[in-house]
């Protein structure tokens, strides 16, 4: 019961991620291949200031978050500018540079030894140490970003990045600052997986820079498309079915050395085929062009 309690958690983690990355790739067209940056920035922001300042991971994942956020601008700001392959490629370099760091900056990471002992979430005092327990509070967070990206998707904000997904040339012909918007949803994006690096690295209470790498970023992005690009609820199904379907490799008897390059392998053919085969994703409205 407990392990699929864990599978659960991780689901949720992967579904705030995924609803993150629909946001920028589903709703507003943008190819961002480097999402998995910016969960990076917010469980090892979260967890440093955990561990060496005891700071409280709830001050420290909003840090984290807010941080992710501050690096979404920073990045988005001139790469906002590019589009197509260019913008895709930007991205992605996002993400290999953010992994080099963490894996070589060894005085404040650790490097490739880690950060252990990660403190979990406390409320009044009692520490979420039952995996039920952590369970709700990423159920919590799942609903939160849920309601706040479906409040932006469904308002005028929303309908000018969903005419900047099917025409921008239209968005800007009628005086829309095209620029602005994707900056402010890609910003948004990041946000969220700051919250959802932030609460892998609390409840794993490890990490390293194994977990953030751009083969993470290919995972969540393969979510998306699977699930549906610019449906909310396809979110949910992406990262219920590839967060759990791999999980069943483990109970073919395969050895660890095997089992890891297949999960990919079966992530790389699975997004061949639906580029190929269905390009917006089981209830997706919207297609690379």
């Amino acid at each position: 019961m407990e392990y699929l309690l864990h599978i659960l958690v991780m689901a949720g983690i992967y579904i705030i991620l995924t609803l993150s990355l629909n946001l920028i790739v589903g709703f507003t067209g943008l190819p961002a291949l480097g999402h998995i940056a910016f969960a990076c920035v917010g469980a090892y922001t979260s967890s440093l200031l955990a561990l060496n300042y005891g700071i409280s991971p709830w001050i420290g994942l909003m840090i984290g978050a807010f941080n992710a956020a501050l690096l979404g601008v920073l990045v988005g700001a001139p790469s906002m500018r590019l589009k197509g392959d260019y913008l895709a490629l930007a991205t992605f370099g996002l993400g290999v540079i953010v992994y080099s760091i963490a894996k070589n900056w060894v005085d404040l990471t650790r490097g490739p030894m880690g950060l252990p002992g990660i403190p979990k979430f406390s409320v009044l005092g009692f520490e979420l140490q039952p995996v039920w327990a952590y369970l709700l509070l990423v159920a919590v967070f799942v609903f939160i970003t849920a309601f706040v990206i479906g409040r932006i998707v469904d308002s005028p904000f929303g309908r000018v990045l969903k005419s900047i997904r099917e025409d921008e040339l239209a968005a800007l012909s009628i005086g829309k600052n095209v620029n602005r918007y994707k900056l402010i949803v890609f910003t948004v994006g990041a946000f969220f997986a700051g919250i959802a690096g932030s609460l892998y690295a609390h409840y794993i209470t490890f990490i390293d820079p194994s977990s953030f790498t751009a083969m993470e970023s290919i995972a969540v992005l393969l979510m998306v498309v699977f699930g549906g690009m610019g449906s909310i609820g396809g979110s949910f199904i992406g990262a219920l079915v590839l967060v759990i379907f791999p999980e069943m490799l483990r109970f073919l008897g395969m050895p660890s050395s095997v089992a890891a390059p297949l999960r990919q392998m079966i992530y790389g053919l699975l997004l061949v085929v639906l580029m190929l085969r269905r390009p917006q994703g089981i209830i997706g409205r919207y297609r690379f062009k």
